[in-house]
């Protein structure tokens, strides 16, 4: 029997609209379908558009990015939950997005009638089926995990849904003479110290845009990063080299509210100037690695570490809760490394 599928509307529903030749035994498979009507002004038979028919007809359809009523509600819910427990508006804009993707899979169910075994559909049947990245399906599952700790009539059972296994990836870290060469590509005095600062102290890219004049102590030589990663306050040594750098900067461009300000008084500097800055350096160096601004920060802590620096120093200088977190650049320390000798040279 030759038949055809596709999606209509009828009488503003969504529907899956079936055509065949006429066929007493195709109708009666198809009346055995919950829902299934005959349109005579379409001259067709159609059926609800659930994904068990979409399945049933094989019909491929654009992903509905719309929320039911309920899973809205929830979604509400869980970001007046976040901000009430203070969460970055970062960290709220991820996890409600992670929550929201793995909400509109299911509009066709009740929240409170998802279980485990859903979670695991999800992760077969939507993530690793359009090939998307495990860090994104960690950032589901963390929400999923956050959110049903916090919802009282479900069936999920959180510490039974697993994480995906980590792919254990090294930074990306630069040599001594590749960091010389990118921190005096600008003549620019404002690009410059921009980069110095971010390498010299290990600064992520927020951390550096949003300080401000009043953080630089130059009587303690430090600085001061307050509220960083974590809703944590934390101080970084300031070198003589780079505080004759920012006294150079501030002679020339007086900044008031931000250490850097973009082009309109009283306004950070963007991210994506920034990016810009080192991209351009990056490019004058003539160096073909995709050096990104958290390179900077990577090659700190690794030459922090060849340096003889102790593991637990460049935890706190780095801001990191887990030492865990830090042992991971005695992997890509070449110190140690460079001291063994290969039994080729004996060849």
């Amino acid at each position: 029997m030759i038949w055809s599928a596709k999606l209509i509307k009828h009488r503003s529903e969504d529907r899956i609209g079936v055509e065949f030749e006429k066929d007493k035994e195709m109708i009666q498979r198809i009346k055995l379908i919950n829902g299934a009507r005959w349109s005579q002004q379409k001259k067709l038979w159609h059926v609800p558009n659930t994904r068990e028919n979409r399945e049933r007809f094989h019909i491929e359809q654009k992903q509905d990015t719309r929320l039911s009523l309920e899973g809205q509600e929830h979604l509400n819910q869980f970001i007046r939950w976040l901000s009430a427990k203070r969460y970055s508006a970062n960290t709220i804009k991820t996890y409600s997005d992670a929550l929201r993707s793995f909400l509109v899979y299911y509009r066709e169910k009740n929240v409170s009638e998802i279980t485990n075994a859903d979670v695991l559909d999800f992760n077969n049947d939507y993530i690793l089926k359009r090939n998307l990245s495990a860090s994104y399906q960690n950032q589901v599952t963390n929400a999923i995990k956050l959110y049903f700790r916090t919802v009282r009539d479900t069936k999920i059972e959180v510490d039974k849904i697993d994480r995906p296994k980590k792919t254990k990836i090294l930074p990306n870290v630069l040599s001594k003479e590749e960091i010389k060469m990118i921190l005096e590509a600008h003549s620019n005095i404002k690009h410059k110290t921009m980069l110095c600062l971010i390498y010299s102290c290990g600064l992520r890219r927020s951390e550096l845009l949003n300080l401000k004049p009043q953080d630089i102590n130059s009587k303690r030589n430090i600085v001061l990063i307050k509220q960083a990663k974590g809703k944590k306050d934390r101080i970084t040594p300031l070198s003589n080299k780079i505080l004759e750098l920012l006294r150079e900067y501030y002679k020339e461009y007086r900044p008031k509210t931000w250490l850097f300000e973009g082009q309109f008084e009283n306004q950070p500097y963007l991210e994506q100037s920034l990016q810009s800055v080192l991209k351009s350096a990056v490019k004058k160096c003539k160096i073909l690695k995709p050096v990104t601004l958290h390179w900077l920060r990577h090659s700190y802590a690794t030459h922090l570490l060849e340096n003889g620096t102790d593991l637990r120093y460049i935890q706190e200088l780095l801001g990191h809760n887990s030492s865990k977190t830090t042992e991971i650049y005695t992997h890509v320390s070449t110190k140690s490394l460079q001291q063994i000798k290969s039994p080729f040279d004996d060849l």
